[in-house]
């Protein structure tokens, strides 16, 4: 009977274990949630933040792939960006195992042209200095000035391409304490992998550009392919604006706007980097279908998304 006893619980124990292990998330094979799902040809999805440290705490289980900290039009407050980051790995990790769900933070800096990328690099540095993931550039007209821009965001060790369209990096020492500590990882590792995917594909970092306007629109073709870059949109708000649209964010578009999406699409896809549009439940696999593998537009759009191209990784 005490034999048959400790068979049973040792079976017990035993499903108990293989329960646990199938529930058990797999193991992040990347610091960058957003870059690990693009890898591996998934769609992803943002959501919006702002705030300190309650406000990451709050976020770190966000049904979203990335989180994007807004800084183009709100107050450029370091401090804050700082918090929300401490507060993200406080609240993680997320349902998919990372420690924080990744963090691409708008500028407040325009990629107008290289003398006023050069003159406002430091604010690529702050803002990487602060633990995030990834920057989107606003207003990206210049080619010089994206790479000026990528140039910003690496450390002059990283090799990739210079000479060919970039130029040593400007990150200097110093910049990776508190990034490193958000990241979980030491210091050294993160100097290591703290560089633009895909251009590293070790690299952790994810940059984006907004050819918002029809000044960007002209050398599309052009800025999407520096290296360094990884996704790109065309930003119908300011489009619309720079069109002289006060109100067509949203579509349907006239057919110069329409023409302008076409225009950045087919050049992210020459470029071989993700496109950014926004979704909705009813039209996102459709968006996916045409080549959207950056999508905005809340969790119902993104959970059938996710369904759609048949995600495995946790969410």
């Amino acid at each position: 009977m005490k034999k048959a006893t400790c068979v049973l619980a040792l079976l017990t124990a035993g499903s108990i274990a293989v329960s646990l292990l199938q529930a058990a998330p797999p193991a992040p094979k990347r610091i960058n949630k957003a870059i690990e799902l693009l890898e591996q040809g998934q769609p992803i999805y943002y959501t919006g933040g702002r705030g300190g440290y309650e406000e990451g705490k709050k976020m770190a289980q966000t049904w979203a792939d990335y989180i994007n900290y807004e800084l183009e039009h709100g107050a450029f407050d370091m401090t804050l960006l700082r918090e929300f980051m401490r507060g993200l790995a406080d609240g993680g990790p997320t349902k998919s195992g990372h420690r924080t769900p990744a963090v691409i933070v708008t500028l407040p800096v325009l990629g107008l042209d290289k003398a006023s990328m050069q003159a406002n690099y430091w604010v690529v540095q702050q803002v990487l200095a602060a633990g995030v993931h990834g920057i989107l550039l606003c207003h990206a007209r210049s080619p010089e000035a994206i790479q000026v821009f990528v140039q910003a965001t690496r450390y002059p060790f990283h090799k990739q391409a210079v000479g060919q369209g970039l130029e040593e990096g400007l990150r200097g020492s110093g910049s990776q304490g508190l990034a490193a500590r958000i990241w979980g990882i030491p210091a050294e590792q993160y100097l290591e992998v703290a560089d633009p995917w895909p251009l590293n594909p070790k690299g952790e970092i994810l940059l984006g550009l907004k050819i918002e306007d029809r000044h960007a629109l002209e050398n599309a073709e052009q800025t999407t392919k520096v290296p360094g870059i990884g996704f790109a949109e065309w930003g119908p708000g300011d489009m619309g604006f720079s069109f002289g649209y006060k109100t067509q964010h949203d579509p349907p578009y006239p057919k110069e706007m329409q023409d302008a999406r076409s225009r950045v699409l087919a050049a992210t896809k020459a470029a071989k980097i993700a496109f950014l549009n926004q979704v909705r439940p009813e039209d996102v696999t459709k968006m996916i279908d045409e080549g959207v593998r950056v999508g905005s537009g809340g969790q119902q759009a993104a959970e059938i998304g996710r369904k759609y191209t048949k995600r495995e990784m946790p969410w």
